[in-house]
């Protein structure tokens, strides 16, 4: 299994921190933002990663992560996103890179407290689909939310619902078949311009091959908003993340 790390965006939600540098090299507690997912990804035993950036300072990563296999990468490659299309757009940079493989993808500005080695372990044992990982939280009408039938399957994901259909987040880390490209190229852009990758999960929930697993230990979106990256710099320092075991 490979990884994508997706760090594109232009990050107006922290500006003006944002202003000088891409929002994924800013310091979460005593790391850069970026460092999370990449020790999420290798914990997990992913250690061929794609980052998927844009912008003007696009270059800087390369410049910080040139010691990769410090980190415990195997090999790291860069894709460069022109325009800020979605997610699903930057995703669609990595066909070449996944080369028919299945792929983790890692919201670059998601942190978690725990690993994801149990999500990437039911994903193997998958003949194929896709699986999105769960979080409760108090505002999911702020996010993806999962809408399930009577066996509790996932039959629709709603962005940002005004009346949430559970009380679940969809959160930035997902699991794809070969099939993610395909799907790609099959969406239209939503309202706001982009690409968007509830559209992506929702094709798969269609062919009732979206599978889903609760995360364990907090989440945190450090791009959300100022008080959520100052929230998650405290939630770090605190308690760690990335932990291979929680108490």
């Amino acid at each position: 299994m490979k990884g994508v790390v997706l760090a594109g965006g232009l990050g107006t939600r922290l500006y003006p921190l944002t202003k000088v540098t891409n929002k994924h090299l800013l310091p979460i507690y005593n790391k850069p933002m970026i460092w999370y997912p990449l020790e999420a990804l290798v914990i997990a035993g992913v250690v061929d990663i794609l980052v998927i950036t844009g912008g003007e300072w696009a270059t800087d990563f390369a410049r910080l992560l040139g010691d990769f296999k410090e980190m415990g990468i195997r090999t790291l490659y860069f894709a460069y996103q022109e325009k800020p299309l979605g997610i699903a757009h930057a995703l669609s940079l990595a066909e070449t890179f996944a080369n028919g493989d299945r792929i983790v993808v890692f919201l670059a500005d998601n942190v978690i407290e725990g690993n994801i080695i149990g999500a990437k372990e039911k994903f193997e044992k998958m003949d194929s689909g896709a699986l999105v990982i769960l979080k409760e939280v108090p505002d999911p009408h702020n996010y993806g939310c999962p809408a399930f039938d009577q066996t509790g399957r996932i039959v629709s994901i709603i962005e940002k619902p005004q009346q949430p259909p559970s009380p679940y987040a969809v959160i930035g880390i997902y699991f794809y078949d070969h099939q993610v490209f395909d799907f790609c190229r099959r969406l239209k852009p939503s309202p706001r311009g982009e690409l968007e990758i509830s559209d992506v999960n929702n094709l798969y929930a269609q062919m009732g091959a979206l599978d889903y697993l609760f995360l364990d230990g907090w989440w945190g979106d450090a791009g959300a908003s100022i008080d959520a990256w100052l929230r998650v710099n405290r939630l770090v320092a605190e308690t760690g993340a990335n932990k291979r075991a929680l108490k």
